[in-house]
């Protein structure tokens, strides 16, 4: 689904000092993202307060995030480049920067300094795992149970390897239909050590393991592919418990009032950035710079967080995160770096997905088949 809207030019434009400068821009830019609550943070956070007085620019949102990759190889076989720029995971960023899909970022000369003169390089840190990568936030992949159907008697749901306990947690499951972080928690589940899990799914005995764990949930296990589906299956009930994104966790428990309680144990901790894809003319990549200078400042990074619970991934936009636009509440007790929800915490290795993930895939959709 595309939706289109007309937004006026302007922003990092001021910073250039010419308005030779935005006419060698185009005026159409078309953004990839996630659909739903992030991408309305997004929306909020900076893609709104793009604007000036200048001619108007037509944003278009198309939501293909989940197979960005897929889309970028497509594009470039054909030659014919119609995204602008994609928000991906880090092992996507990497993926397609590996295969020359995306191009190579020069933070320091692409994107602004933090407000105390550190350069980008610095304030995004450990987060820049690929050189075509540009992080926006820290997320996890957590789990969400409906909290009027916790049987009577028994303690909530605490973390993912409830998921797999359908004896004291009966009813229908929700999963991700992709191995990243189920192949970890299976394994994790069933007894691997969290310094282990990779070793072991790097080998034929531990993928068949990791499958055979998925096994005992499989037939109670409905597989979603668009990260609003799960939120919505435990709003309608159809679902006792389900793995989803925690801002999409958080939008539905928080702003609509959902019985959704969340189980933190055990969530995958993982970075969301922006990729350009390569080959751009240069009048669209002008406007892509001049969107990324602006949307990936301290300020904006932080303003994201006021709309979602994802952490802002510069390290100068954390003390800047305060409290829900709308609601008035505090941010930081909702993020999944809170140390209340990060006691046991599974970080995803973003080099070995991006080595692995093709194959893994295919092995993955063959067990679902069977």
């Amino acid at each position: 689904m595309k939706l289109t809207q007309t937004l006026l030019a302007g922003s990092a434009l001021a910073l250039l000092g010419s308005a030779a400068a935005a006419q060698d821009m185009a005026n159409e830019m078309t953004i990839v993202s996630w659909g739903g609550a992030y991408q309305n943070s997004q929306l909020k956070a900076y893609v709104e307060p793009y604007m000036a007085a200048n001619p108007g620019v037509t944003v278009t949102w198309d939501e293909s995030s989940s197979q960005a990759v897929a889309k970028m190889r497509a594009q470039e076989e054909a030659g014919n480049i119609t995204w602008d720029l994609v928000d991906v995971e880090a092992a996507d960023a990497i993926r397609t920067c590996d295969e020359g899909l995306a191009m190579e970022v020069d933070w320091d000369d692409a994107l602004a300094p933090a407000p105390d003169g550190t350069s980008p390089e610095d304030d995004f840190g450990d987060m820049l795992v690929s050189d075509c990568f540009v992080p926006q936030i820290v997320f996890s992949t957590t789990f969400g149970y409906r909290t009027d159907m916790v049987p009577e008697g028994v303690e909530p749901p605490t973390g993912a390897c409830d998921v797999f306990d359908l004896e004291t947690y009966p009813g229908k499951r929700a999963l991700n239909k992709q191995p990243v972080a189920n192949m970890e928690w299976a394994l994790l589940c069933d007894g691997v050590a969290y310094e282990d899990v990779y070793d072991v799914l790097e080998t034929d005995e531990g993928v068949e393991q990791a499958f055979a764990k998925l096994d005992s949930i499989k037939d109670q296990t409905i597989w979603w592919s668009a990260s609003a589906e799960p939120p919505q299956l435990l709003a309608d009930g159809e679902i006792f418990m389900g793995s989803a994104y925690n801002g999409r966790l958080f939008s539905a428990i928080v702003e609509q009032d959902q019985p959704i309680g969340m189980a933190w144990d055990w969530q995958m901790f993982d970075i969301d950035g922006w990729v350009i894809p390569e080959g751009l003319p240069e009048d669209r990549l002008a406007r892509v710079m001049d969107f990324l200078f602006f949307a990936t400042d301290t300020q904006r990074l932080a303003d994201q967080a006021k709309y979602i619970s994802y952490g802002p991934a510069r390290a100068s936009s954390a003390p800047l995160v305060s409290t829900h636009a709308d609601l008035g509440i505090e941010m930081a007790p909702h993020m999944p770096t809170d140390p209340n929800n990060a006691e046991n915490t599974f970080v995803n290795n973003y080099n070995w997905w991006a080595d692995h993930r093709d194959d893994l895939d295919a092995k993955f959709q063959a067990w679902l088949a069977q």
